[in-house]
């Protein structure tokens, strides 16, 4: 792209997603936010290659790169605000597939409640790759940490595990599932779902709080070191999907197929501890958000993470890992 090509394709497709006037239409080097209090920031990339396919459609590239980072702000106990866009487009790429691009960032935007306040673009050999520095407003007094978590503490995490795994599966491997179940599983490694519905929770009742990105069992094992605490997991309480369980029950050795689950990735689910005694308003709130959660272990004294048989092997999944 020339300076007169990026220039227009900013005009075009950008600029109309930078509803906040401190975004200044996007025509200065710098944005200028007016507030008060804390701000969450938290930035991502995700590359061709690596977390996402080659052939992956583009408004979905575009949607996992905010909900990436929006599920780090939801584990945080707050709520997206505003983000910073740096897009590095391959010349092998046709430009007029920014337009999708945008449109998919158009989209995420109403739903969440997030606005473009400035970044860059350029032009690049390849592989495509998108960063994102997403801006939160807390939801609390608190913002969990990792390092919060005590002893005698419940462990928790959101929706269903393992479906990022098996999303990325059902594109390069194929499943032995129904066409519905495979399709929901693509629809999940491809566009997850941030659990912002959650944020207010975590916000309220957290001890210690992070996303499950690089899989259930290596993060777990990120909140116990930084906590100076072992987690101690219960293999058979951690959700899986409908379509999750099929295929466990389709696999001749279930410890290991729970162990690709649990360590795969790309699940971008909340996982926090609390107290006991915040149980069961842990479950109200989380019930009035319309989120499923679940109580999967204890907090314990000693260090990493305990599941039974189940190694932790960290994100094994990634295409370019």
């Amino acid at each position: 792209m020339t300076d007169g090509d990026e220039f227009a394709l900013i005009a075009r497709h950008f600029a109309p997603l930078a509803r906040d006037p401190a975004a200044r239409n996007l025509l200065d080097d710098a944005a200028v936010l007016n507030h008060s209090g804390a701000t969450v920031v938290t930035t991502d990339a995700i590359v061709e290659g690596v977390h996402f396919l080659p052939d992956d459609p583009i408004d979905t590239i575009a949607q996992k790169a905010l909900r990436v980072n929006m599920s780090d702000i939801a584990a945080k106990g707050a709520a997206p605000a505003h983000y910073l866009l740096s897009l590095q487009w391959p010349k092998n790429r046709a430009v007029e597939e920014i337009a999708r691009f945008s449109e998919g960032l158009a989209r995420d935007q109403d739903v969440f409640g997030c606005t473009l306040i400035g970044g860059d673009t350029t032009s690049t050999p390849g592989p495509l790759a998108v960063s994102v520095t997403m801006l939160g407003r807390p939801l609390g007094v608190s913002t969990p940490s990792r390092a919060g978590a005590r002893i005698g503490d419940d462990v928790w995490v959101t929706g269903a595990i393992g479906d990022g795994v098996l999303g990325l599966m059902a594109l390069t491997e194929g499943l032995a599932l129904s066409a519905a179940q495979t399709s929901r599983l693509v629809e999940h490694y491809r566009t997850p779902t941030p659990r912002t519905a959650m944020a207010a929770t975590v916000a309220a009742f957290a001890s210690a709080s992070m996303d499950v990105s690089d899989g259930l069992l290596g993060d777990a094992a990120k909140i116990a070191a930084a906590s100076g605490v072992r987690l101690t997991i219960d293999a058979a309480s951690v959700p899986l999907s409908t379509a999750g369980a099929a295929w466990l029950a389709l696999q001749a050795d279930g410890q290991a197929a729970r162990a690709q689950l649990f360590n795969g990735g790309d699940d971008y689910e909340i996982l926090f501890t609390a107290p006991p005694a915040k149980r069961a308003r842990i479950v109200e709130a989380a019930d009035d958000a319309g989120v499923s959660l679940a109580r999967i272990g204890t907090v314990t004294a000693g260090e990493g993470v305990d599941a039974g048989e189940i190694p932790v092997a960290g994100h094994v999944h990634r295409l370019g890992a």
